[in-house]
């Protein structure tokens, strides 16, 4: 069974949402974030549960 996976601001599963994206904290790089196609075009915040970095901007 494949893990779930979900956006990190609204816990959507982006497993099946197209222009979703997941990648490593930019920061610490020890969490991967999870964006879902939505929160990323209107730049909803995400925070990493590991060393606190935020982002986007």
């Amino acid at each position: 069974m494949e893990k779930e996976l979900k956006c990190n601001s609204c816990k959507e599963d982006i497993r099946v949402d197209t222009g979703s994206t997941a990648f490593k904290c930019p920061s610490c790089s020890k969490e991967i974030i999870a964006r879902c196609n939505r929160c990323r075009k209107t730049a909803v915040r995400y925070k990493c549960l590991s060393c606190g970095f935020s982002g986007p901007n």
